[in-house]
Parts: structure tokens; C-alpha cells; sequence
């Protein structure tokens, strides 16, 4: 084979069993896949018809799950494709524009949780201050940098994986990741390593110093105020804390699980690893939110007894 230029598709060898248990996984895929559509939809509809709730702290709830929802359509209809077809494989192309969207998604996760922890930190430690220091102006612009900021990092990153030369064309992976990729060059790959490194070390480590700096302050200052005073914060931080404790456990069995590529672990333990990061927070960070959190709570109560009656007067 002449491996002057770049082979134009790949071949995604990650699933199991796929002969037999095709419609079985395309069912529950597709399953997932409608409920994190209809979870998170509820949840930012809910804030954004709702006058009340456009206050930093639930624009910034929105904004992380309309990421769940980024996340989840990078994945998800390419993977049920791929349950439905005779061989799974994907354009070069498309495949690092997949791995973009998908890191995009896990970065962009760590920068609207420290956001988050932000608004948190200021709100309980400084009430204040609090007016002055989270605007909605600022909140904006926030926002567009925790999705801007890493989409040119990682936008870097592509660029640097599609200037390499393949010369193996099987990924044993389910979806495209920008290190699985780079693997398969035939040429030095120190460069490209030492980006991925170098973009993952400011991605992550500096957002979870802050957050949990955060939560630090914020314990100590829940420790000397009164018991009314420390169940009201506890409220509004503990979704919050939940779910970082959920998105930075999964992501982190991906980076290992993909990196290590132990012939210990079955196949199939590690496919389930690899898109746990893309499963169960867009899944979950709904449920804890609308549960957890009580204006939104009432606000879905109140639109589903609207629409309950609406149906009945009919």
C-alpha cells in the first residue's frame, strides 16, 4: 500500500459482539440518547421561559447542560449509524472533527464547572459583593471564553493530527479520539504529544484547583454561619458538587482506560469506560438539578400541571 497520502476512511473495530446484539444496542443507544435529549431540553426550557431564574447561577446550569447536549450529538447518531451498518468506518476528516467536538464537550465541562464554583464562591463568601462582581455581562462573556477558549486549543490540536501520515487505519475504539488517532501515524508523534499534554495539563488542572479551593472556602465559611444559613448553601452547592465528582470520575477512567490500553481489562469493561464520560452526566445532571434544586423543581411541576390541565379541559 502507498503511504505517500493520508487513507481517506478508518475503521472503528471497538464494538462487541455486534453480529448478535446489534438492534439490542441500537434500542438502548437510541434510548439514552432520546432521554438526554428530553431531560437537559426540559430543564433549560424551564429556565429560560421562567423570568425568575435569569440569575447567573441557573444561566450557567443551562449552559452546562446544552454542553451535555454538544457532547451527546457528537456521539450518539454516528454511533446508531454505525449499530445499523455492515462496517463501521468514518472519513479522516470526519473522524478528527468527531474527536474536536467530543473534547470540546469533556474541556469545556471543567471550565463551566469552575464557573459555576465561581458564582458559588462569590454568592456565600461574598453576598455583597456579589451584585458587582457577577453580572450577567460578566457571566456572558464567561461563558463565550468556556467554550471559546478551548475550541481554539483543541482547534490547534486537529490541526496538528491532520498533517500526519497513517499508516494503520484501525481504531479499536467505538468513536474517534484525538490520541487514538495520533497512534496511528507512521512518523514521530513527540509534537503532538506534547500538545495533547500540554492542553490537558491548563484544561483540567487549573479548573479543579479552583473549584476545589472553592469548596474549600466555601465549608469554612458554612462552618461559623448559623444551621438555616449552611442548609441554604448546601442546597445550591450540592448539585454542583455532585456533579463534578461524577464528570471528573468518568473522564478520568477514559484518559486512563485510553492511554494504559490494558490487555487485562475485557474489551467490552473498556468500550463501557470509554463513553461513561458521555453517558451518565448528560443523563444525570438533569435529574440532580431538577431534583435537587427547588425553584426549578416547582417550575417543572407547575408546567406539567399547565399541560395536564390544558389536556383535560380538551
Amino acid at each position: 500500500m502507498d503511504y505517500s497520502t493520508n487513507f481517506t476512511y478508518l475503521t472503528l473495530e471497538g464494538h462487541v459482539e455486534l453480529k448478535h446484539y446489534r438492534y439490542l444496542y441500537f434500542i438502548f443507544t437510541l434510548t439514552v440518547y432520546i432521554m438526554i435529549i428530553c431531560f437537559n431540553t426540559v430543564i433549560i426550557s424551564v429556565i429560560f421561559k421562567t423570568k425568575r431564574l435569569h440569575e447567573p447561577m441557573y444561566i450557567l446550569i443551562a449552559a452546562l447542560l446544552c454542553n451535555a447536549l454538544l457532547g451527546s450529538t457528537a456521539l450518539y447518531p454516528k454511533l446508531l449509524i454505525d449499530l445499523l451498518s455492515e462496517k463501521q468506518t468514518v472519513s479522516y476528516k470526519e473522524c478528527l472533527f468527531q474527536a474536536f467536538c467530543i473534547y470540546t464537550y469533556g474541556v469545556s465541562e471543567f471550565t463551566l464547572l469552575s464557573t459555576m464554583a465561581y458564582d458559588r464562591y462569590v454568592s456565600i463568601c461574598k453576598p455583597l459583593q456579589y451584585a458587582t462582581l457577577v453580572k450577567m455581562s460578566t457571566v456572558r462573556k464567561l461563558l463565550f471564553l468556556s467554550w471559546f477558549l478551548p475550541s481554539c486549543g483543541l482547534g490547534v490540536g486537529g490541526i496538528l493530527a491532520s498533517q500526519l501520515q497513517l499508516c494503520k487505519f484501525k481504531l479499536n475504539r467505538i468513536y474517534c479520539d484525538n490520541y487514538s488517532v495520533v497512534k496511528l501515524s507512521c512518523k514521530e508523534t513527540s509534537l503532538n504529544n506534547t500538545y495533547g499534554l500540554f492542553i490537558f495539563s491548563i484544561a483540567v488542572f487549573p479548573p479543579v484547583i479552583f473549584i476545589l479551593y472553592s469548596y474549600v472556602r466555601i465549608l469554612s465559611v458554612c462552618l461559623k454561619n448559623s444551621k438555616d444559613f449552611r442548609r441554604k448553601a448546601l442546597q445550591t452547592c450540592l448539585p454542583h458538587l455532585l456533579i463534578f465528582i461524577n464528570f471528573s470520575v468518568n473522564a478520568s477512567f477514559e484518559i486512563i482506560n485510553s492511554r494504559l490500553e490494558s490487555n487485562q481489562i475485557p474489551h467490552i469493561i473498556a468500550m463501557i469506560m470509554s463513553v461513561e464520560f458521555l453517558i451518565i452526566p448528560p443523563l444525570f445532571n438533569p435529574i440532580i438539578y431538577g431534583l435537587k434544586l427547588q425553584e426549578i423543581y416547582n417550575n417543572i411541576k407547575k408546567i406539567f400541571k399547565c399541560q395536564t390541565r390544558t389536556h383535560v379541559s380538551f
